[in-house]
């Protein structure tokens, strides 16, 4: 079983930065795919950022250029390093691990970027 948990998330006016982290309670495999996810109240959740094995990285067209996501393996932390915030990346921020059939998510950290 993994457990992860998001810290980092807080109230932040547009134009600054956050960098969320996500730790994991065990060692990161291979063949894992990181990602972290946002969701609003009465909305999907949505894609933010991926990693995936070879380190390639897909962004959301609305984060492109802002934010940055990154794996530190020998801590077992996932990185959304988040700049030029804007209102509308206001949600509750979650980080995933899929593993081999397996999601594995932490339980969030809400963001809040006012005008």
């Amino acid at each position: 079983q993994v457990q992860l948990v998001e810290s980092g998330g807080g109230l932040v006016q547009a134009g600054n930065s956050l960098r969320l982290s996500c730790a994991a309670s065990v060692r990161f495999h291979v063949l894992d795919t990181m990602g972290w996810y946002r969701q609003v109240p009465g909305n999907e959740r949505e894609l933010v950022a991926l990693i995936n094995p070879g380190e390639t990285t897909t962004y959301a067209d609305s984060v492109k250029g802002r934010f940055t996501i990154s794996r530190i393996n020998a801590r077992k932390i996932i990185y959304l390093q988040m700049d030029d915030l804007k209102p509308e990346d206001t949600a509750v921020y979650y980080c995933k691990i899929h593993r081999g059939a397996s999601d594995f998510w932490g339980q969030g950290t809400q963001v809040t970027v006012t005008s």
